[in-house]
């Protein structure tokens, strides 16, 4: 891995072995600074304590949050974001300020908002509208803290309509005419997007100034590097060279025990 970038470990696909609570200590004892998560509790807005725990369990660990997903519904279940989901929506809304409240206190920089899957119950420009008016929403509040909502392209569910670069920015393109929000960006997870077909080398030519975070795994499998045959470190040093300079969150399955799979990345570059 010759790429610059520095590397935050996603404590929800990773260290699972462990309670939840005990993954960003461990992340710290393999070597790592920063951690991100999906969201890590049952409900939208989980009871003080809860949160409390969570945030210690951070601070306490010695490493950053660099980043959270919003509630995205029941994900084993199958869920993939309540943002354009009508049903949901006041959810959403109710979550907004416990995500960024956690995030102005342990310093995340992003905030990933899964766009949800098509609902039959309503039309898709229906779903479309509403989904701009909480991305618009979610933004004005993660701005007060000077961070970013993330749109990311998924793989792995039929029902998400956002599967390209291109569809991910064509729903920021039309949050930022309507409402006039600077921060949004793409997260830019290099399997999903390999996954669904589309070139992420042009992806990353074009849109590098417009994406907000990058995570990876390898394909096929959703392993770590090395795993599979994507070109991860040539596309990482690519996104360095064309001027990304934030976090690459390590989203993958181990395929072996957590620790182990780290091996494809040498301790001081942790």
């Amino acid at each position: 891995m010759s790429h610059p970038l520095r590397h935050t470990v996603n404590c929800s696909l990773l260290f699972t072995e462990l309670p939840l609570l005990e993954r960003p200590a461990a992340a710290r004892r393999a070597g790592f600074s920063a951690v991100e998560f999906w969201w890590p509790f049952v409900e939208a807005v989980p009871p003080d304590r809860q949160v409390e725990a969570f945030v210690t369990a951070i601070a306490d660990a010695g490493v950053q949050l660099t980043g959270l997903n919003f509630f995205a519904g029941d994900m084993p279940g199958g869920d993939r974001g309540l943002v354009s989901w009508p049903k949901r929506s006041s959810e959403f809304r109710d979550n907004v300020e416990v995500t960024v409240g956690i995030g102005e206190r342990l310093g995340a920089q992003g905030f990933n908002a899964l766009y949800g899957n098509r609902d039959n119950a309503h039309t898709e420009a229906e779903q479309d509208e509403l989904a701009v008016e909480n991305l618009a929403l979610a933004a004005r509040a993660a701005a007060r803290i000077g961070a970013t909502v993330l749109v990311e392209p998924v793989s792995g569910a039929d029902q998400y309509p956002l599967r390209t670069a291109a569809d991910a920015l064509a729903v920021i393109d039309r949050v930022q005419a309507a409402y006039d929000v600077p921060n949004l960006g793409l997260l830019a997870d290099l399997y999903h997007l390999a996954v669904n077909g589309d070139d992420v080398d042009r992806v990353i030519a074009e849109h590098t100034d417009r994406v907000g975070h990058v995570q990876i795994a390898d394909a096929p499998g959703r392993n770590e590097p090395g795993t599979g045959t994507l070109p991860l470190d040539q596309q990482l040093s690519a996104l360095a060279a064309q001027g990304y300079d934030g976090w690459v969150g390590l989203e993958y399955k181990p395929s072996t025990s957590t620790d182990e799979s780290f091996a494809w990345l040498p301790y001081e570059r942790r």
